[in-house]
């Protein structure tokens, strides 16, 4: 599996990668690896929803370039049950090898039965198609870009080592579920990543004079429940990427800094967009944040709250429920999101990553707390007279 591109430099440039810096058509293909890293890792990620029946769905692809092998998954939740085993469809082949000496991720069939990707115009414009004949099922998608793709500050959380395009598009076509033709016609996002990945954890830092090593110290910020106190903690992997859009021209991404949310439950936003007007522009780090509320039962968060400014000082508020889940892995979830936007009504996702014993302790901690079920009385039935 050879690659034609070095990271960030196909057209060799040297000025420093900013938030600024616009992608080139080539960045939908793979780049060179810069060294031999097992754990280098290019993804390719489209999203859809379908309101009505409350249903989302993922095709996503993890290419481990240095392996020459390629993970893949196609799944689709709506209410019925989040787990693999209860969605309506759920199929993930793990370490296929990629025998293609030159595959273009602009033109593939993803090996081992896996979805296809069509570029029709080059950062723009793809025809996604996925078939099952097996299961009755199909996905076949065309995604039109609203806006150029969307890159984030190099070397700030999330993004510390790797490269990140996000892009908002326009989604028809086609779900064939049981062999029911559903239609779609969505706004959502598509994703790509390259960048060391999925391997073991970074070594910790030499402690300076006077650091202790009481986990207290964890949470920046103490105070407020313990649940929230826990998800806060520092140095567990916590990931949450949300976004909603009402159209092409209302709508909003966000990275959720959790570590350094506070005690009242706000956390503050330190990537994204603010789409007005059909308008983009980056979020102001210090001024917008997002409170989570999370259901006892489960554990999966339930109703959010978002308050944005951008760089121009345009301010946005949304609330969003959660309609329905899936849990990948025995931790956090994600949720498909109905959102009020300004007054508008607009679909996108809660992706809310965890470690599953970090989740089990905030879960837990968050059990204890709610109060308990309301008792049903008994209403005394009247005589029955004849």
């Amino acid at each position: 599996m050879a690659q034609v591109r070095t990271p960030d430099r196909a057209d060799g440039r040297t000025e420093p990668i900013t938030a600024a810096t616009p992608f080139l058509p080539a960045d939908d293909d793979f780049h060179t690896p810069p060294d031999d890293n097992p754990f280098w890792t290019e993804t390719t990620w489209w999203s859809f929803n379908v309101p009505d029946r409350k249903l989302g769905g993922w095709l996503h692809a993890a290419f481990h370039t240095n392996r020459g092998t390629v993970t893949w998954r196609v799944y689709v939740w709506d209410p019925s049950g989040a787990t693999p085993e209860q969605l309506p469809y759920c199929k993930v082949v793990s370490d296929v090898p990629v025998t293609d000496p030159t595959p273009d991720l602009r033109d593939i069939t993803i090996p081992g039965g896996g979805f296809s990707v069509r570029m029709l115009r080059p950062l723009r414009d793809y025809r996604i198609e996925f078939n099952d004949a097996e299961a009755d099922f199909a996905v076949r998608l065309t995604y039109q870009g609203v806006h150029e793709p969307r890159r984030f500050t190099p070397g700030e959380p999330p993004f510390m080592e790797h490269t990140h395009l996000d892009q908002l598009g326009h989604v028809t076509g086609e779900l064939v579920l049981s062999g029911q033709s559903v239609p779609i016609d969505c706004y959502s996002i598509r994703d790509r990543s390259w960048a060391p990945r999925g391997g073991p954890p970074a070594p910790p830092r030499e402690k300076t004079s006077g650091q202790t090593t009481d986990e207290s110290t964890r949470v920046r910020h103490p105070g407020g429940p313990r649940w929230r106190e826990i998800e806060r903690e520092r140095g567990r992997g916590r990931i949450q990427y949300i976004f909603g859009h009402a159209g092409a021209d209302t709508g909003f991404l966000a990275f959720v800094r959790v570590a350094d949310g506070n005690a009242e439950g706000f956390a503050p936003l330190n990537h994204g967009w603010l789409l007005r007007d059909g308008r983009f522009e980056l979020l102001d780090k210090s001024a917008s944040r997002m409170k989570n509320y999370r259901d006892p039962v489960t554990g999966w968060g339930s109703h959010m709250d978002v308050q944005l400014r951008d760089v121009t000082g345009r301010a946005m508020v949304a609330e969003g429920m959660a309609v329905s889940h899936i849990c990948e892995r025995g931790g956090g979830s994600t949720a498909l999101m109905c959102w009020d936007i300004d007054g508008k009504v607009g679909w996108g996702e809660d992706q809310d990553i965890w470690h599953p014993k970090h989740f089990a302790r905030m879960h837990a901690a968050l059990a204890e707390q709610a109060p308990p079920a309301p008792q049903v009385s008994q209403v005394p039935q009247a005589p029955d007279h004849h």
